[in-house]
């Protein structure tokens, strides 16, 4: 109830921002590029935008992936397999930052969120 009646305040519809990938911009949830000459690496988080946001964010996806292996909801599926491979707090920012879309695309279709065939593939 506290995260959802900050986003609410804070971006209302989110009719702001044109979509979801310029409200988890905004939030700072995606990666620093550097780049020189050829090559291009990514690097930590922006942390523009709202830090409080952020922060409830990071705090709710990193209570959610410490127990996605007891669900078996798409959300926990992808962060189980995402988890193999990547270290826990690089798992809890991406799905902080995929959770900020999803918020952004329910508000903005002003929609509950339900499992479909869409979110098992994503």
């Amino acid at each position: 109830m506290i995260n959802a009646s900050a986003l609410l305040a804070a971006i209302d519809k989110g009719q702001a921002f044109n979509n979801p990938k310029e409200f988890a911009v905004w939030l700072g949830l995606t990666p620093k590029p550097h780049a020189s000459g050829n090559i291009s690496k990514m690097g930590g988080i922006t942390k523009r935008g709202d830090r409080y946001l952020r922060k409830q964010l990071i705090h709710g996806a990193i209570a959610f992936v410490s127990r996605a292996a007891k669900s078996t909801g798409p959300l926990a599926l992808w962060a189980l397999k995402f988890r193999a491979t990547k270290p826990f707090n690089k798992v809890a920012v991406a799905m902080a930052h995929r959770l900020a879309r999803l918020i952004w695309i329910l508000l903005s279709r002003q929609e509950h969120y339900r499992v479909t065939a869409a979110n098992l593939s994503a």
